[in-house]
Formats: C-alpha cells, sequence, structure tokens
C-alpha cells in the first residue's frame, strides 16, 4: 500500500475535520499521505440532527472524500477499519489483514455515543453519530406518527406520541427543538385521525441546567424558547432506566416509544491500542504538540484527544467541529516544521465562541464577550454552520432547503427508511 518513493509517509486515521484540514494543510509538502477511513465520506455532524427529524437528506451534509481530495496529488485515500495502532513499530494494521508503516501517523477517528456502562440501552435509545443513526431516529420518529394514526387505544397513542431526547447538551437541545418543531409544523395537517401538535417532547438533563457550557443568562433563554415550542424540559432528572416503551428518570415511569440519546461520549476503541495514558471518556492525553507521551511522531486529534495545556481553560478541551479544524492545522505546520529542521511550537486554541440554535429564528451565542440570542443569533449560526459545509454544492442545496423549509414550514425528506415491523414479519415469512 506504500509506493516506497522516499518521501516521509504519513498516514491519517480519519476523515473528519482534523483529518481533512490536516491533509488540505499538507498539499504542497514534500510527503506521501495515506487517509484510512472505515466509510467513504466525510459527515458534518452538528447537522445529523437536521436529517433525523426530515429537514435535510443525508447527501446535503455528506461528501466522498475521494471527491474532495481528488486534485491533491500527494495523497491515497483508503477505505478500511483499522484494528490497531502499533507506536513500537510505527505500523497500522487494518481489520482486513493489511498494515501500514509509516513516519507520522495521526489518529482523528473522533467518538461515539457513551451509555455510561449501560449498553444495553443502545438499542432504545440511539445517538446521533453517523448518518445511520439519523436515518434510525428518522425512521422511529415518523413511524411513531403513523402507528398513532392507526392505534384506537389513546393509552397506546399516548406511548407513540411522546418523544424523549436524554442530555441537554447543544444536540439534545437541538434535537428536542427540531422534534417540537416537526410535528407543530411540517406534520400538522398530514394526519386525519391525530392531531401531532399534540405530541409530547420531552428533554431530559440529569445537571441542574441545560447547556451547562454556556453562561447561565444564555441557558434560561434557551430554556424558555424550548418551552414555547411545547418543549417539556426537566432539569435535576437524571435517567435510571430504559427499556422498550418506557424510560425511568429520578423515580418516574415516562412511556414512549421514541427515545434519542445525547448525553455522553466515548473516544473511538482505536485510541487505547496506543498504550498511551487515558481519561475517564477513552481520550489520550496529549503532550502541547498533540502527540502522545515518548512519540512525537504520532498525532491524536479532535474528539479521541484530551489536551490540557491551554493555560486560560480547567479541563480539556470540547469535541466541536473547531477545535478539530485547529488541531488538524497545527498538525500540518508541525510537520511541516519538522521536514524544515525547525523546532515546532506548542498547539493553542483559538476559542471563537459557541453556537446552538433551539428553533426557527431561535439560537443562542456566546462569542467572546458577547452573549446574545433570537434571530441575530439564528442568523449567525445558519451562516456559520452552512460555511463549514465542504463543498458548493452542499451549501447550495443546504441553503434551498431552509429557504423552502423557512417559508413553506415542509421539510422535504419526510422518507420512512429501513425495515418497518410489518415489512420484517412479511420478509421473514417468505424467507426459507
Amino acid at each position: 500500500m506504500t509506493s516506497g518513493d522516499g518521501r516521509p509517509h504519513v498516514v491519517i486515521i480519519g476523515g473528519g475535520f482534523a483529518g481533512l484540514y490536516l491533509a488540505k494543510g499538507l498539499r504542497r509538502a514534500p510527503v506521501r499521505i495515506t487517509l484510512v477511513d472505515r466509510r467513504n465520506h466525510h459527515l458534518f455532524q452538528p447537522m445529523l440532527y437536521q436529517v433525523a427529524t426530515a429537514a435535510l437528506s443525508p447527501q446535503d451534509i455528506a461528501t466522498p472524500i475521494r471527491a474532495i481530495l481528488r486534485r491533491q496529488r500527494n495523497v491515497e485515500v483508503q477505505m478500511a477499519d483499522v484494528a490497531r495502532v502499533d507506536p513500537a513499530t510505527r505500523t497500522v494494521h487494518a481489520t482486513n489483514g493489511q498494515s501500514l508503516t509509516y513516519d507520522y501517523c495521526v489518529i482523528a477517528t473522533g467518538a461515539r455515543h457513551s451509555y455510561f456502562g449501560r449498553d444495553d440501552w443502545e438499542p432504545h435509545a440511539p445517538g446521533l453519530k453517523a448518518i445511520e443513526d439519523a436515518l434510525e431516529v428518522r425512521r422511529r420518529v415518523l413511524l411513531a406518527f403513523e402507528k398513532a394514526e392507526r392505534e384506537p387505544d389513546p393509552v397506546k397513542r399516548h406511548q407513540y406520541l411522546t418523544f424523549v431526547v436524554i442530555g441537554g447538551g447543544p444536540t439534545g437541545v437541538e434535537m428536542a427543538g427540531a422534534i417540537a418543531e416537526l410535528r407543530r409544523y411540517a406534520l400538522a395537517r398530514d394526519f386525519r385521525h391525530i392531531d401531532p401538535r399534540e405530541a409530547t417532547v420531552l428533554l431530559l438533563e440529569g445537571g441542574p441546567r441545560i447547556l451547562t457550557s454556556y453562561p447561565e443568562e444564555l441557558s434560561t433563554r434557551a430554556k424558555a424558547d424550548l418551552r414555547s415550542l411545547g418543549v417539556d424540559v426537566r432539569e435535576n432528572t437524571l435517567v435510571t432506566n430504559i427499556t422498550a416503551g418506557w424510560v425511568e428518570a429520578a423515580g418516574w415511569t415516562i412511556p414512549t416509544a421514541t427515545v434519542v440519546w445525547a448525553a455522553g461520549n466515548q473516544a473511538s476503541p482505536l485510541v487505547a491500542t496506543l498504550g498511551a495514558p487515558l481519561d475517564r471518556q477513552g481520550r489520550a492525553l496529549v503532550e502541547p504538540d498533540c502527540t502522545i507521551p515518548g512519540h512525537p511522531e504520532c498525532f491524536v486529534l479532535g474528539d479521541a484527544a484530551a489536551f490540557m495545556h491551554q493555560a486560560d481553560r480547567t479541563g480539556p478541551l470540547p469535541g466541536t467541529c473547531p477545535v478539530a479544524i485547529q488541531m488538524g492545522g497545527y498538525t500540518a505546520r508541525a510537520i511541516a516544521a519538522d521536514l524544515a529542521k525547525k523546532p515546532r511550537t506548542p498547539f493553542r486554541y483559538w476559542d471563537k465562541g459557541q453556537l446552538a440554535v433551539i428553533g426557527r429564528g431561535h439560537a443562542v451565542a456566546d462569542i467572546w464577550r458577547f452573549h446574545f440570542a433570537g434571530f441575530l443569533a439564528w442568523w449567525v449560526w445558519a451562516v456559520v454552520h452552512i460555511a463549514f459545509l465542504v463543498n458548493f454544492r452542499n451549501r447550495l442545496m443546504v441553503l434551498i432547503e431552509w429557504g423552502w423549509s423557512y417559508v413553506r414550514y415542509a421539510p422535504g425528506a419526510r422518507l420512512i427508511t429501513g425495515e418497518t415491523g410489518e415489512f420484517a414479519a412479511r420478509h421473514a415469512h417468505r424467507s426459507p
């Protein structure tokens, strides 16, 4: 898998923001780059909830990695699942039996949702980290309305029309607001026997307030905006059990057929194969130059890294796109400095602020010393997120979809895909 032409070989594991910005940052460097990802596309994760609530289609927020890097001649893309990395021999081992030797290795594999030791909850409460997750959530949400439409029992109908989002961070807040808008506007006139506007949307947060990384006044504003959309926000409500059809939280049993998990993250298991010290979320505790101790050629970036060296912060840097993008760009400069025989400078994250959307025309913004909410924050959020999309087609399509949705209250991707219970039963009956 290597050409052996004498140039230093950089292996990038992960085609997310950190991996892509690193590869692009090395486009003029005298190196060979192999970018390995288990999927063939780059995904803009912050907008997955828009796919999950039928506002956008998957292709609007995903682009093939090969298409992004096709013009960069020093990059080779490999679709493979990496099993382990051996820093001692500088070798990357894939599950298909192939291996890559490297001069520099970069692990930028992101994170998955964590259920805090209760992995049995995952089948009942999917998270949002991949397109498959978003499509499954969309299927469950839309199917719940379909089942309620033909359910004569009011108790069961109420269960179908109760949606529970667990976790009051940005993903949970955005997801709860999007479901509330879906049932209030887009689906309001589509059914004959139920009124979708009567559906219940619950947002459960185990801590004292939602959006804990934001100033308290913005958390309060977000809570008020969610309640104006009809979302029942419950803080200090720790979930203790999730089973088929039920959620138990703070001594309260909630009948529901649709649960979305947005409460925790855990680094990719690949990070543990490095032999580096890890934090509680399985992230590698990296050095000031984003490398693991004792291996200056092995970088860990983005959600996979616990960077603790920012003097103006307590705790690690957040697992956000801006952090991953800046780490990717920094690593490209660090490798270029090595090639020029110059010393590396420590990585420093420039915090440009944070944004969270609540619904149509409602968002909260924490940008430097400015804290504001409402339509202006929503407009800034929309501009920033469209700008981060990878290519022009994605930006144009999202702009068109959002414009149409904003004017007509009509998301266009309300398709139920996958095997419903009835389809699966018929398919099983025909199978030998």
